[in-house]
Formats: C-alpha cells, sequence, structure tokens
C-alpha cells in the first residue's frame, strides 16, 4: 500500500476513523518494509507443525452462534478441534459459554454442509468450480456489468468488525445503500426507546446492583440481550443482599421461571399494567411525576389499581406489592422485552417501562452510559424485525437486479403473508453467502460455500459492551475441512477487487488486512499489551493469544433521562380466539441452530420437549376446548395458515394466549432439521408497531381446536414419537437418558428427609 495515502482515508480503509482519529494518527504500521517502501504483510498459509500426537493445543477465537459474540476457547488436538469453552479473557462472557456455542462443533463438522460453488441451471442448483462462480459475479456487480447501486441490496444478521468496514466499502463502490440488517429475534423497540429517553441505543444494564428487577417479557437469562452475560449478572444479583425478581408476562420465559413473583398478564396489556405501577408509586409512595409530560401524568392519573386489573387481569394486591417492592428496594430496573414490544403500541408499552425507571431514579444507577464505541466503522449493525417487511416491500416493487444474502433465512422466518418466497422466486439474481441448503439457499441463483466460525478469520465488536470497549478476535482453530469453501472476509474483499477499489487492491487475503489493520493501531494501545516489548509481531501475537483487545476510553458521561410523551393502549380485548405467541427458544433460536442434533437433543427448559414442536395452553384454555391433554394434537389456525401441533398443558401461560415456540418446522436445512415441528413464522399477521414500523408478532389470534387425542400415534413420518414432555415419559427418543421423579416422592425417600 502507498506510504503517502492520505493519513484520514488510510484509517479509514483500516476501520479506525471516529473517536480514536486523534490517538490513531500518531503511528504507522511498521511491518516488513521492501526497498520500494511499500508494506507487505505476509499472508496466513497454514498453522506452525508443532502438534504433538495427543496433546491438546488451545486457541482463542469468537463465537457465532448468536448476535451476542462470546469470546471461546478452542481445544485442538492433532489437527481437529474438539471442544469449546468461555475464554476467561472475554469482559463479556468471563469464561462462560452456553450450550449453544459449544454446538457450533457440530455447525463445523456437520454432514450437510455446502462443500462447492453452486448455480442454477434449468431451475437446479449444480456445483460449478470458483473460477465459473467469480466470472459470473463479475458478470452482474464489475464494473462492466452496467449495474446502477441503487438496485443492488445486501441482507445480513448483524455485522461489526472489520467485516462491516468491508460491507460498507463494497456497498460504497457500487453506489448502494440498501443493507438491510436483519434479526428475527431482537430488542429493536427497547433500543428505540433507549435512544429517544436516554440518548443511548445501548446502555449498560446493571442487574447486579440492582435490588429488584422488574421484567416485562425481558427473557435476559435466555435471549433477550446475550444469555451468557445476563445469566452471569443474574448471579451477582442473587448474592447477598439477595434481589428480588419480578416478571410480568404472558407466557412464562426462563427468566420468568426463575422470578420470585411470576405475574400473567393479558397480552398487549403490559404498558397498561406500568402505568398502573407507577400510579401506586405516586399516590401511595410519593413518588415525584412532575418531570414527566402532562399528557403521561394524566394517564397515570387515570390508570388506579382496580382499573388496571381489570384490564391485565392482574390483581390489585399483586400492582401494589410490585409497586411497594421498587419504592423499598433501592435500586431497581425495569426491563421490556417480546411481549411487551410485540404489539402496535410496543414502543408506547416500552416507553412506560422505561417511566418507571425515570421516576424511581434508576438512570445513572443501574442504567448508565455505554459511552459508544470509540470506532464507528467497525460497531455492531444491530438487526431488527422491520428489515424483512421493507426488503418485501422493495421486491414488490422490482426496485433491485441483485442481491446477496449472508447469515439469514428471510424464506424461513418471514411471515407467509409477505409472500417473500413467491417474490423471490421470480426476482432479481440472488447470492447466497452460506454453509447450508437452507429455504433461502434454495431459492438461490448462485451459492458460495463459507467456512465454519472455527476455520474464519473475523473481528466482532458485541452490540452491548461491558464496562470496557473491546473487540473480540475470531481466527481459525484448525485448517478448513473443505478445500473449495472460502471465508466471508475474502470474499468482500475479492468484490471489492473486483470492482477494482485501489484501496484495498494491496491485500492480498483478509487475513493481511486484519494484520495490517491491528499493527497501525497507536503505540500506546499496543504497549498496553505488550508493555513496549517485541514490536508489531508481538503485540500482534498477543492479541491472538488473548482473543480480545481492550480500549482505555474516557469515562463516558451521565445519562439524560429525557422524558417522551406516549399514549398506550392494550391490545383490542374484542377479537375471535386466542394470541398467538411465537415464543423465543433459546435452543434453536430462530431456526439457525435447528440443524445441530445437540441442540435438538437438549430439553426446553420449560416443557422438557426434544425434537418437535409444542403448543403452550392455560389448563383453563384446555378445558375450553374440550379437556385437552398434553400431547393431544391441536389445529392452530390464523387467517394465513393453519398447523397441527401437540399441546403442552401447563400454568405458565395467560389463558387468552397459545405460545408456540419458533425454530422448528424447515422445508429444508439438512437431515436434522428437515420436516420436524411446525413453524409459527408462517401464520403471523403482517402488523407493525406504529412507532418504529418493528413487526407486531405478538397480535396475531388463531382458533383452536382437538384433531387427535395422545392416545393416537403420531410419528410425522419417523416411526416414533418424538415430543417429549415433563410429566409425560421419562425417555428421550426411546432412549433411557434422564429419570425423574416428583417433589413429594423425593420428600419420602430417606435422602429427601435428609
Amino acid at each position: 500500500m502507498n506510504l503517502e495515502m492520505k493519513r484520514r482515508e488510510f484509517l479509514k480503509v483500516m476501520g479506525w476513523t471516529g473517536a480514536g482519529l486523534a490517538v490513531a494518527a500518531c503511528d504507522r504500521p511498521s511491518f516488513i518494509t521492501s526497498r520500494e517502501g511499500r508494506n507487505h504483510v505476509v499472508s496466513y498459509l497454514e498453522p506452525e507443525e508443532f502438534a504433538i500426537p495427543g496433546v491438546g493445543v488451545t486457541y482463542a477465537s469468537t463465537c457465532q452462534q448468536c448476535p451476542s459474540a462470546c469470546g471461546v476457547n478452542a481445544r485442538v488436538r492433532e489437527g481437529r478441534v474438539l471442544k469449546l469453552e468461555g475464554n476467561l479473557n472475554s469482559p463479556l462472557n468471563k469464561g462462560k459459554l452456553c450450550a449453544v456455542g459449544q454446538a457450533s462443533l457440530q455447525n463445523h463438522y456437520n454432514p450437510d454442509r455446502i462443500t462447492k460453488p453452486r448455480v442454477r441451471r434449468d431451475g437446479r442448483l449444480v456445483e460449478i468450480g470458483w473460477d465459473d462462480a467469480l466470472a459470473l459475479l463479475r458478470e452482474k456487480i464489475g464494473p462492466d456489468a452496467g449495474l446502477n447501486g441503487k438496485r443492488f441490496a445486501w441482507m445480513t444478521d448483524t455485522i461489526s468488525g472489520h467485516q462491516a468496514v468491508l460491507v460498507d466499502a463494497l456497498m460504497e463502490s457500487l453506489g448502494s445503500n440498501n443493507h438491510y440488517v436483519y434479526e428475527p429475534i431482537n430488542s429493536a423497540v427497547w433500543r428505540a426507546v433507549c435512544r429517544d429517553m436516554l440518548g443511548d441505543e445501548n446502555p449498560r444494564l446493571g442487574i447486579e446492583k440492582a435490588r429488584v428487577v422488574l421484567s416485562f417479557g425481558a427473557d435476559f437469562l435466555s435471549t433477550w440481550g446475550g444469555a451468557v452475560s445476563g445469566s452471569a449478572r443474574y448471579a451477582e444479583f442473587r448474592n447477598a443482599p439477595r434481589g428480588v425478581l419480578i416478571a410480568a408476562e404472558s407466557k412464562m420465559t426462563q427468566t420468568g421461571a426463575n422470578a420470585d413473583l411470576w405475574v400473567p398478564v393479558r397480552p398487549g396489556s403490559e404498558g397498561v399494567l406500568a402505568l398502573g405501577i407507577a400510579n401506586v408509586l405516586a399516590s401511595s409512595h410519593g413518588r415525584d411525576l412532575s418531570a414527566l409530560p402532562a399528557s403521561v401524568r394524566a394517564q397515570i392519573d387515570a390508570h388506579d389499581a382496580a382499573k388496571v386489573a381489570g384490564i391485565t387481569g392482574t390483581s390489585e394486591e399483586h400492582i401494589k406489592r410490585i409497586a411497594e417492592l421498587l419504592h423499598e428496594r433501592s435500586p431497581s430496573l425495569v426491563l421490556a422485552g417480546a411481549s411487551a414490544e410485540g404489539h402496535e403500541h410496543g414502543y408506547d408499552s416500552v416507553a412506560a417501562a422505561m417511566t418507571l425507571n425515570l421516576i424511581l431514579g434508576n438512570v445513572g444507577r443501574t442504567i448508565e452510559s455505554s459511552a459508544g464505541f470509540p470506532f464507528p466503522q467497525l460497531r455492531a449493525r444491530s438487526g431488527n424485525g422491520r428489515s424483512v417487511i421493507d426488503f418485501a416491500q422493495a421486491l414488490e416493487e422490482k426496485r433491485f437486479d441483485v442481491v446477496f444474502f449472508k447469515g439469514v433465512n428471510p424464506a424461513f422466518t418471514a411471515p407467509a403473508a409477505l409472500r417473500l418466497n413467491e417474490l423471490l422466486a421470480g426476482g432479481p439474481f440472488k447470492v447466497a453467502l452460506t454453509q447450508f441448503e437452507d429455504e433461502t439457499t434454495l431459492l438461490a441463483d448462485l451459492v458460495l460455500p463459507l467456512y465454519s466460525s472455527l476455520e474464519d478469520w473475523g473481528t466482532h465488536v458485541p452490540s452491548i459492551q461491558p464496562e470496557r470497549n473491546f473487540i473480540s478476535i475470531q481466527q481459525p482453530v484448525m485448517e478448513p475441512l473443505y478445500p473449495e469453501t472460502r471465508g466471508f472476509g475474502d470474499l468482500v474483499l475479492s468484490l471489492l477487487h473486483m470492482r477494482g477499489d485501489k484501496d484495498y487492491a494491496g491485500y492480498e487475503d483478509y487475513y493481511a488486512y486484519l494484520q495490517h489493520a491491528f499493527v497501525a493501531l497507536p503505540a500506546d494501545v499496543k504497549n498496553s499489551v505488550t508493555k513496549g516489548v517485541g514490536g508489531d509481531a508481538a503485540f500482534w501475537s498477543a492479541v491472538m493469544q488473548q482473543g480480545v483487545l481492550e480500549f482505555n476510553t474516557a469515562t463516558p458521561a451521565a445519562l439524560v433521562a429525557k422524558p417522551v410523551a406516549f399514549e398506550v393502549q392494550a391490545a383490542a380485548a374484542e377479537g375471535n380466539g386466542y394470541f398467538l405467541l411465537p415464543s423465543a427458544n433459546p435452543n434453536l433460536w430462530d431456526g439457525r441452530h435447528a440443524n445441530l442434533p445437540w441442540i435438538q437433543e437438549l430439553p426446553d427448559t420449560i416443557s422438557k420437549a426434544v425434537w418437535d414442536s409444542w403448543a403452550e395452553i392455560h389448563p383453563k384454555t384446555a378445558a375450553k376446548l374440550g379437556d385437552v391433554k398434553t400431547g393431544d394434537v391441536l389445529r392452530i389456525a390464523s387467517e394465513h395458515g393453519t398447523l397441527e401441533v401437540r399441546a403442552f398443558v401447563y400454568r405458565g401461560m395467560h389463558p387468552d394466549a397459545i405460545a408456540i415456540p419458533v425454530g422448528q418446522g424447515h422445508t429444508a436445512y439438512g437431515r436434522y432439521a428437515k420436516g420436524r415441528g411446525v413453524n409459527p413464522y408462517a401464520i403471523l399477521a403482517t402488523a407493525q408497531d406504529r412507532k418504529t414500523g418493528e413487526p407486531a408478532h405478538h397480535m396475531t389470534r388463531v382458533n383452536a381446536s382437538v384433531i387427535r387425542r395422545a392416545d393416537v400415534t403420531w410419528n410425522n413420518g419417523s416411526g416414533m414419537d418424538r415430543l417429549v414432555v415433563q410429566g409425560g415419559s421419562s425417555t428421550q427418543v426411546g432412549r433411557k437418558l434422564v429419570v425423574t421423579v416428583s417433589a413429594d416422592q423425593f420428600e419420602r425417600t430417606e435422602g429427601g428427609r435428609a
């Protein structure tokens, strides 16, 4: 690379512009310099041949199973990765790792991985070589393709780090801003409220500092905000003095199952409950409301405990007791998640919950500024749900000629009412960068096979930064299993070369680019790692060993609470049927882990079900539907489609709701996922939150009826009844793995009395 490049442009290419610009400008990369005055970085070829038979080696990397980006240590023996654990150096997960992270080994070794590029010919995807694949890409997006950048789009999942820098550079070279960042499971409404009321989209939430946590469906022990980090903070929260956890939600989440008080709330009335609690805080405990907008004060005044109890189905006693606990045990923390967000007035409900934090003085105590990551180019582009709605609208209007997909499967997760499959099938030229043949890949015109996360390079910036800002490093822990797969960063860099982008012409591969970027950091950053010993090579080696790079950033300014006006409305009481709750499953996530047999074998924390889907209903609902028992088959019908699924009857549901976990019901995605269970996304309505445009997935109304009783064999074509539920069986897919006893039976034993 030409050393006379303007420093600002150079830092932009390296991803270090923004708040870090002033300090970064004091240093230059000093890797091997040739006589011509150009810097050359030796590309990564293969690991050193130092493997000793029977002796393991550990490499630090980053988990890519969900958007959290936890640090991992991979144990490798004789060139094969065998086990993953949390990286103690990671400020995010501090050595812990969830079961889904552990299961990424099966992502890597999965027999259904795509191993060669494919192209659509005569309606089928057939294998081709990389030369032909790249030639086709050049024809579609190369400098001579004549592509109008506005007619190019890319849909990815949450993306950060230097991959985000390269994707931004490619979009810029094409003249396109059509980057859809899509996550079906997200906290986009919460982030919007935090931005508007605190000036910080991702504030640090001090669960461990609170003495009471009130959650309106924010499942922070599972899929909300990072389960590993949330669980660690929760463990501190439970230490002396022991914190009190309250969960108000329509369906018992994993967080709700751990609560001291679980309060069932009628779907769509969470904001009303927040107003009722605020009313009691003001009227009975003297909390000051004067800083709130007059319209908000008027709503609080109009929602006394008796009125709120009638709307929400929550008792006056519980409303008053929650307010009492929040008042007496300070500081507290109020959170709001999917059940509050997923309605047309979701933003208003979350704003009402955040208003409780303002009334209780939690801002600056349990809700603190994140200070923002110092390098904006690298920060996380957090996905949302509105992206797929906007994308479907763009396809409807035929606005794109070429679309790329990476890390997303909208053909599976988008509501069928959006007609996305139909629009894609007859739409633009589609390129899927993927490991697996999922529903979206089957619609693609060109498929480019990717390395697994354990074979690839990358850097990742978690959207929720802990007390110190940091970058998590991803490095390959073993050689690629399949020689004709490629790294994501390498592919994007190849596309930049194809476009003739001179800024990136000097980098042969993504490893060279990353290494060059890190040695471009200022000397004080490098010295903080190496203590001034060993130069750039020692710094790079140390960062790879640690797996993270932390930054000494300035103390963040205190958050300034900014009350906003909102208008809370409960979901309409009238209407046929029940609310369908497409509940997030911590094991399967949005369906991306359904192809991992370890995850399919992992029992759901509430129902204990495996390898299938189920519908959760309250006993009152079961009686109303005709004395439904666990295991009976129900027909669940909305105006957009019908599902047949077994019932799971338990009290952790509101009687007005039926919950079906998402993640199953694949029509593709390999032998472990295909044809198992049902996909609730398929029958959802397309309603949206009126302020953010996020999908209002909890508003879909359904009818239910019994079509088969539990004593009728139901095998889904597998020859066995796969649904295993607590209290219904002591076997797992015909194998006795775990035998349970009731608490009463245990108490009658000698060990129980002991």
